[in-house]
């Protein structure tokens, strides 16, 4: 079992550039995918990138390719979101989840942190 706990959100101007970082409890993070999310107001909860325990596999959403990286550093316990070229139309809560297994999903996460803000202002 693992709980992430979400860090680096805040204000951004369009165009910038912000890294949220996802530091995982529990002995076994490394056997799990991890998998960024988010949900702006009055909108769902939609999948933003998803990283396989290795690193060696990875998913964008279709919105974020180019523009934003995940990675883990499985000696840390953490996962990264890099974004870069930020939209405001990329502010939302963004959620960090844990979820079994080696192959990457977008769906069927079971660990979740509380979120962090993120506000891209134009």
């Amino acid at each position: 079992q693992v709980q992430p706990v979400e860090s680096g959100g805040g204000l951004v101007q369009a165009g910038g550039s912000l890294r949220l970082s996802c530091a995982a409890s529990g002995r076994s993070f490394s056997t799990y995918t991890m998998g960024w999310f988010r949900q702006a107001p009055g909108k769902e909860r939609e999948f933003v990138a998803g990283i396989s325990w290795s690193g060696g596999s990875r998913d964008y959403a279709d919105f974020v390719k180019g523009r934003f990286t995940i990675s883990r550093v499985n000696a840390k316990n953490t996962v990264y979101l890099q974004m870069n070229s930020l939209k405001p139309e990329d502010t939302a809560v963004y959620f960090c989840a844990a979820r079994a297994g080696t192959v990457v999903h977008r769906q069927r996460y079971d660990y979740w942190g509380q979120g962090t803000q993120v506000t891209v202002s134009s």
